[in-house]
């Protein structure tokens, strides 16, 4: 399967619809979300999606006629959703009890049923009709889509059947060094400069910040803020994958196998002087991407072992020495070999796989 996320061209009618939709599935997840609680503390037992459902049917949806302005998907699927989250709490350890939802904070809803992909960048959507996209849609058949809001524009994503297919390569094996200077340091040569996108924006996020400390909670004033902070936001986000997206296609597309590192990312990040930069770089889904991209173009990734020490062996002679974080350029006390130090450890990934 393929997904595809898109920014959806709306109308203000349009808005509106979308507006009520993701209303409906908040109010369903937070009702469901209190009805179990006060189930657990009387039978010490978890009604499921689908004792819910009914219960809704027959105790809120008498009481709201509002819901029935909506397609019914919504509210069945953030049921669905409230299940998955208690089953995830006390399955997973990471992951926490469920929260109530609030308005405007990662709202999103679920449809099923007659979607049809129209010619161009029009979609049809049940109980909200023909909504135009941003871009070209492939033209594939649809079960069902997830409609969210962020930064005050709504998207629509979809998964699809999708075949992939291979296609040449222009190079066998390489090793890719990831940095905060830069992006990524290819065997080949090639390198990938860091966008910085955080850095680049900090002051003005900054400000922005500000803005919103200064009004009034609750105020008009203050909701303008926080929409242009969020989109600002947005923008250092789509900055970062734009970047992260070229990178690791061009890898999948014109490699055979493609050597990285396994970076202990969470580890990485308790260093307060660089967890700023190593953040703005991306690289868990620097590695998230090269794996499902890999299996599109028919390419294989070789991930080196975490403590391989890429950065402190000359490619040249094998000879191991220490290579502190502030010396930039290799310099083998054995051979006498010079080179960039994040070329050199992309070379020693390439040596890696071979």
């Amino acid at each position: 399967m393929q997904s595809i996320k898109t920014k959806l061209k709306v109308n203000n009618y349009q808005k509106t619809i979308l507006a009520k939709h993701a209303g409906v599935a908040r109010h369903a997840y937070n009702w469901g979300l209190a009805t179990c609680i006060t189930e657990y503390q009387k039978t010490k037992k978890r009604p499921s999606a689908i004792t819910l459902h009914k219960r809704l049917v027959a105790e809120v949806k008498s009481q709201n006629p509002w819901y029935y302005e909506v397609s019914k998907c919504a509210p069945q699927q953030a049921l669905r959703d409230l299940e998955r989250a208690f089953k995830n709490f006390l399955t997973i350890s990471l992951r926490g009890f469920p929260k109530f939802k609030k308005k405007g904070r990662k709202d999103s809803f679920y449809l099923e049923g007659s979607i049809k992909i129209l010619k161009g960048n029009y979609i049809k959507l049940p109980r909200i009709g023909i909504v135009k996209t941003y871009e070209i849609l492939p033209s594939v058949p649809v079960k069902n889509v997830t409609i969210s809001k962020k930064a005050n524009n709504w998207y629509i994503s979809f998964k699809y059947d999708y075949q992939p297919t291979p296609n040449a390569k222009e190079r066998e094996i390489i090793g890719v060094d990831v940095g905060i200077n830069t992006l990524a340091t290819c065997s080949d040569g090639t390198k990938f400069t860091n966008v910085k996108a955080y850095k680049q924006a900090k002051k003005r996020l900054t400000r922005y910040q500000n803005s919103v400390n200064k009004k009034d909670p609750g105020s008009k004033n203050r909701a303008k803020a926080v929409k242009k902070l969020a989109k600002a936001y947005k923008k250092v986000a789509d900055i970062r994958a734009d970047a992260l997206h070229k990178l690791t296609t061009w890898l999948a597309k014109n490699n055979s196998t493609i050597v990285i590192e396994d970076l202990n990312v969470s580890g990485m990040l308790k260093n307060h002087k660089l967890a700023s930069a190593i953040a703005d770089c991306g690289f868990y889904e620097f590695k998230r991407q090269l794996i499902y991209k890999c299996e599109w173009y028919g390419s294989s990734v070789v991930i080196a072992d975490r403590y391989y020490p890429s950065s402190q062996i000359c490619s040249q002679c094998g000879h191991k020495q220490k290579m502190p974080l502030n010396v930039r350029t290799y310099e083998c006390s054995n051979c006498g070999f010079e080179a960039d130090r994040d070329f050199n450890a992309a070379v020693n990934l390439e040596n890696y796989a071979r």
